[in-house]
């Protein structure tokens, strides 16, 4: 499972690949025999997502959006989900509604700012981790900023 969830990932990284029937011919060809229920469990886990060139990993975000639309993302993201940001040493600490901070760490990693490390999310709590404790509190500046915009009307 884990040599076949790997060959995944590696597939997903080198090329598009826009849908389970062709992820599952493509392990084919490198050995590898998985059921569509298997295909879509492993996609499940993995928390692929589908972007317009076909899945991605998480975290490395949709090489298609550039990095203006992720940061506007990441003010959208965290203007209408957290509620409240705090330093801790060299972590930032961001308090969200239940069920909240996967997506907010989600757009943090996507974001690639460059004072975040990497992120935890729980269920209402995001951990980033920051270059340093400089770092840190330039991270809680730049959020903070952002938590306390007001949410921004969606175009309908």
């Amino acid at each position: 499972m884990l040599r076949r969830r790997d060959a995944i990932v590696r597939l997903v990284r080198e090329e598009p690949v826009r849908s389970q029937e062709e992820l599952q011919r493509l392990l084919a060809h490198r050995g590898f025999d998985a059921t569509q229920p298997t295909l879509s469990r492993d996609v499940r886990e993995l928390g692929l997502v589908k972007t317009p060139r076909g899945y991605a990993v998480p975290g490395e975000g949709d090489p298609s959006v550039g990095a203006e639309r992720r940061l506007e993302r990441l003010s959208r993201v965290v203007a209408d989900s957290v509620l409240s940001v705090r330093a801790a040493g060299s972590l930032v600490v961001l308090k969200t509604p239940p069920a909240g901070a996967h997506p907010v760490a989600r757009v943090l990693d996507e974001a690639g700012l460059p004072e975040a490390v990497g992120t935890i999310a729980g269920d209402d709590t995001v951990f980033v981790a920051a270059a340093g404790e400089a770092a840190a509190r330039a991270l809680v500046t730049r959020l903070s900023t952002l938590a306390t915009a007001p949410p921004r009307r969606r175009r309908v």
